[in-house]
């Protein structure tokens, strides 16, 4: 038996080596593949002045991020229209745009923008938001948030203004890493329409998850490990 050992030996030891290497690259590439961003749909009850007096309505906002070189593009969209007009509003008429408030490393506002409506919009109807979109560029480095603020709305040589009310919390947060610079951030809008957030979910949750996982398979090669040097020993 241990001369059967001493002949074979090493590929035990070979394979057990192996598995560890194994362990350690899979557990780099699951904290690699963890997301540094969380999104979530937030309830933003909006106070709107309007040329004909006050009106409130309460949208789903939902704030996306796709990163651009050392940009984001940013995506805001409304789940149910805000406002309303007492006079249809034709195709083209209606021009909506938005801030979106930073906070966390940074501080300041982005501008979004939307494209105007591309149907007629009824009369006394929920006025329905175009996506806006514009460019966030990081100066600094950290987590930053991002909150609907306020909401304009211009049409027919009128604008209605619509302010959140209930202190909403922040649709997205995102690790970033800023090139560098004192406070506020680089922000364009834009007017066009889509965008993703590749990437969700609890950023903590995912690198714990990621860490855990790394050292359930270090533990697993360490076990064999030691059972193929204690079988050589016997």
């Amino acid at each position: 038996m241990t001369r059967f050992y001493e002949q074979h030996g090493r590929r035990p030891r070979r394979a057990a080596g192996r598995a560890a290497a194994m362990a350690m690259a899979a557990g780099a590439a699951v904290m690699l593949t963890a997301p540094a961003a969380h999104a979530e749909v937030v309830d933003v009850d909006y106070q709107c002045k309007t040329p004909i007096g006050n009106k409130g309505a309460v949208s789903p906002i939902d704030i996306k991020s796709t990163p651009s070189g050392g940009a984001y593009k940013l995506v805001m969209s409304f789940e149910k229209g805000v406002s309303s007009s007492p006079v249809e509003l034709g195709k083209g008429a209606m021009k909506p745009s938005a801030l979106i408030k930073l906070g966390g490393a940074e501080s300041g506002t982005v501008p979004v923008a939307g494209p105007p409506n591309d149907q007629p919009i009824p009369a006394n109807t929920p006025i329905k938001i175009s996506d806006l979109s514009g460019t966030y560029t990081p100066k600094g480095s950290g987590k930053v948030t991002f909150t609907a603020a306020t909401l304009t709305i211009k049409a027919l040589g009128t604008t209605t203004t619509c302010t959140p009310s209930n202190n909403p919390k922040p649709s997205l947060s995102l690790d970033v890493k800023g090139s560098g610079g004192s406070g506020g951030s680089g922000a364009t809008a834009g007017g066009s329409s889509g965008g993703q957030l590749p990437q969700t979910g609890p950023a903590d949750s995912a690198i714990a998850l990621g860490t855990l996982g790394g050292t359930v398979l270090l533990a697993g090669a360490a076990g064999a490990l030691w059972l193929t040097r204690r079988r050589q020993r016997a």
